[in-house]
């Protein structure tokens, strides 16, 4: 890798170089926690039902994991700094447009480009932090990025529940644009890089790619709409399918793909994939439908559903730590992971249980435990997953498999979204219009749009037919409940067989190994190799939120030890860090094997105990 040369940098130029970096990733996990509990008042504002609120979300999802490969390759080519400053400035006309926007379609292309900016802003930015800082200046660096998304998820719903309360959700979005404003302040303390002999972009993956995911999305989402059996629905899916074949024939025939295809032949590389995709179904879709609900069916304000969400968000803040703690005390990586999964799993069967789960009038205390169970779960998942990914490909690939892994995360998330909302709308809407007849006054009420409203957070309707509205809107918030449960139920089974087969998956000899840096089969790393959230290229297996390089391997996103710690969440190894050499690696690195002659914490742990 090529860089501009170093200059000296005073510690505070550093650090306000370092805040920058982190106020400018902070928000993208805020855009995406922030959205789902404002969705209800935007829904009031602009008149809109659920499905086209719903492409608030997933239209930052959709393009984020559309261009997050194209990005990176970008950013090498013409300078990180410059994709990093663009992604920013970018994110901060999105925010701008969807501050002022007067309609959902206006809003809704807003966050289309919110999304390709977080994904200029998430490749080049950890890689441009990996250039600046070295060392244990560089773990600390990543260590403070992992606490910044940790916080960016977490607070994102509550502050967004009391700026809608207090000044409308037009402000969640100003908050949004102030803070890509501060964020440009501090680029010109950050320094340049590229790389001379990065590889061209995969154009033609990239427009393969895109339009088969938003196809995918647009018929989940609009198929209760339309029906599924309408010729939109499978038009859609037919052309899907076919952009879907034609990106993996161009992906098989490039020297240089976006997606290295024989990596899905790699079992512990699904498997892990299969984890990211059952924690979107248990925690991404349903921190999106969750808020509506509390709103609509609960009577909370916005303010309310926001501080309720803490319950979820907290723990994913701080349980990340815990499952790094776990597999240095000798737990395996598999057994934490597939718990992790059942955990999730058990706190939305909880959740969905008629009498303790979820009901009209349900109390905050009453919510807490599903809630803080599947918090936990995901915290634990959170503090391991992005490591496993990577651990579970030869050095060479470790770049392609962690942008691979964020590209199918993002994938995941929007699918997820789309599939959840669509089978709540199909499961609330033949309720509602069975029972809707029954009630006075109601006769001119349309029962797709009265599901539409009730959905989104609204049971205004019941207000259109006065005679009967108290019934009314007790009938809908009922038939919302029933929806919601079934929803709940779908993604607890989702999240537990998934966790069964995640555990069979990673059985076997070539389980991941973690606490070490090690892993039963490829070698991760070498003394260029860092683990963690993003993506990474080159020579150099690089990981990172992003990008990330440097002759010190690092985990995660989390604490940080010393050149001889122990490896785990967001914890970095230096060039004592211990590795095994199996049969199918490739040639012992001699830095590492130096190393292995000198005292070290050496904390090994197999994920198949």
């Amino acid at each position: 890798m090529t860089t501009a040369p170093r200059t000296a940098a005073t510690p505070g130029r550093t650090g306000m170089a370092l805040f920058a970096l982190c106020l400018a990733v902070f928000v993208v996990p805020y855009g995406l926690s922030s959205a789902p509990v404002a969705l209800p008042a935007m829904g009031d504002d602009l008149h809109a039902g659920v499905v086209p609120l719903q492409w608030v979300v997933n239209a930052y999802n959709v393009t984020a994991a559309s261009f997050m490969m194209a990005a990176g390759s970008i950013a090498d080519r013409i300078g990180r700094k410059r994709v990093f400053a663009f992604g920013i400035g970018l994110y901060g006309v999105s925010a701008l447009i969807g501050a002022l926007a007067p309609n959902t379609v206006v809003l809704d292309v807003a966050r289309g480009i919110a999304g390709v900016a977080a994904a200029a802003m998430m490749t080049a930015g950890v890689s441009v932090m990996a250039n600046m800082f070295q060392g244990a200046a560089r773990t600390r660096a990543f260590a403070y990025v992992g606490v910044t998304i940790g916080a960016g998820l977490a607070l994102g719903p509550t502050t967004s529940g009391l700026l809608v309360s207090g000044l409308g959700w037009r402000s969640v979005f100003w908050v949004q644009f102030a803070t890509a404003v501060l964020s440009m302040l501090g680029m010109g303390l950050i320094e340049e890089s590229r790389d001379p002999d990065a590889k061209a972009v995969d154009w033609p993956g990239t427009l393969t790619f895109t339009p088969a995911l938003l196809f995918f999305t647009l018929a989940v989402i609009e198929g209760p709409q339309w029906g599924w059996d309408s010729g939109a629905v499978w038009g859609l899916l037919a052309a899907c399918a076919a952009l879907l074949t034609a990106f993996a024939m161009l992906e098989h025939r490039r020297t240089h793909p976006m997606f290295d295809l024989s990596l899905f032949r790699e079992p512990r590389f699904m498997a892990v994939n299969l984890l990211a995709t059952a924690v979107s179904f248990g925690f991404v879709g349903l921190m999106v439908l969750l808020p509506s609900y509390l709103v609509g069916a609960n009577g909370l304000t916005g303010s309310g559903a926001g501080l309720t969400m803490l319950i979820l968000t907290a723990p994913v803040l701080a349980f990340p730590l815990v499952a790094g703690r776990l597999v240095q005390a000798g737990l395996s990586l598999r057994a934490v992971l597939t718990g992790g999964l059942l955990l999730v799993a058990a706190g939305l069967v909880w959740l969905g249980a008629p009498g303790p789960g979820i009901h009209p009038g349900i109390g905050v205390f009453t919510l807490a435990g599903p809630l803080l169970l599947i918090g936990t779960g995901v915290g634990l998942i959170y503090g391991l997953m992005d490591g496993a990914a990577v651990s579970t490909v030869p050095p060479a690939k470790v770049g392609m498999a962690t942008g691979m892994f964020n590209t199918i995360r993002l994938a995941g998330e929007a699918v997820a979204v789309a599939a959840m909302v669509a089978a709540l709308v199909s499961l609330v809407q033949p309720r509602i219009a069975a029972g809707l007849a029954r009630f006075p006054g109601s006769e001119g009420l349309d029962a797709g749009a009265v599901t539409a409203g009730v959905t989104s957070g609204s049971v205004d309707a019941a207000s259109q037919a006065p005679a009967s509205a108290p019934a009314l809107a007790d009938f809908l918030a009922d038939s919302y409940t029933e929806g919601f449960r079934v929803v709940l139920w779908g993604a607890a089974l989702v999240c537990g067989v998934g966790g069964v087969v995640l555990y069979l998956m990673l059985g076997g000899r070539g389980g991941v190994r973690a606490g070490t840096n090690e892993v039963a089969g490829p070698e991760v790393g070498g003394p260029e190799a860092e683990v963690g959230v993003g993506q990474a290229r080159g020579s150099e297996a690089e990981v990172g939120v992003g990008q990330a390089r440097g002759s010190e391997a690092e985990v995660g996103a989390g604490q940080a030890r010393g050149s001889e710690g122990e490896v785990g969440v967001g914890q970095a190894r230096g060039p004592e860090a211990v590795r095994e050499v199996t049969p199918e690696m490739s040639e012992p690195d001699p830095d590492a094997a130096r190393a292995a002659e000198q005292p070290t914490t050496r904390t090994r742990v197999d994920a198949t105990r």
